[in-house]
């Protein structure tokens, strides 16, 4: 069996900070030698919330991942043929909620959406907008009907969290296990230490 194969789709909604912790967590763990294949594309719009949410420029490449051009249809993930196992969208903005749960959309990002969809792999939605209109919510019940995961951005606070770095870890560590990338971030719902990575 070969390795885990994972995409990381990011937006530009708000929660650039979540992308970031996801893909330097998992490019940790790809230079472990973890068996994990992670590529990962960006929108149009996501250059442009990471800058301003962190203070810093979207990465061009991270080492041990891979990075598409949001209109590079050569991607293996692309095609159903090469299908990854999972298609993680962290942020996940409103406007690509719209496009999953109603098919369509012009870029790599879309497309990888519509695989995951119609070769049954897990699609994570990790959105992230408050408060909800109800078109917002009639599409999460679309998708969620199409077979994607709706992943809110909502931190939990059971595990004694203390940092923002742990909060945010709360968030991409139940989106990874959902993908089947499970890592050890935080203490689980009934253990009592805390794990780090």
């Amino acid at each position: 069996m070969g390795p885990k194969k994972l995409v990381i789709a990011v937006t530009g909604a708000s929660g650039a900070i979540y992308a970031r912790r996801a893909l330097s967590l998992l490019a940790a763990e790809v230079a472990k030698g973890r068996a994990l294949e992670v590529a990962w594309v960006a929108s149009t719009t996501a250059p442009q919330v990471w800058q301003a949410e962190l203070g810093e420029p979207l990465p061009g490449e991270i080492e041990h991942l891979r990075r598409f051009d949001r209109l590079d249809y050569r991607a293996a993930f692309a095609s159903g043929s090469n299908a990854p196992d999972a298609v993680v969208v962290m942020p996940c903005s409103m406007s690509t909620l719209a496009r999953v749960a109603h098919g369509g959309g012009d870029d790599l990002i879309a497309r990888a959406c519509e695989v995951a969809l119609k070769e049954r792999r897990r699609l994570i939605l990790v959105v992230r907008e408050t408060p909800l209109s109800l078109v917002h919510l009639r599409n999460m019940v679309a998708a969620t009907e199409a077979g994607a995961i709706i992943l809110p951005a909502v931190p939990s606070f059971y595990a004694g969290i203390q940092t923002l770095e742990q909060a945010v870890d709360t968030v991409v560590a139940r989106a990874l296990d959902r993908a089947g990338v499970p890592l050890e971030l935080l203490p689980r719902w009934g253990q009592s230490t805390v794990c780090t990575t």
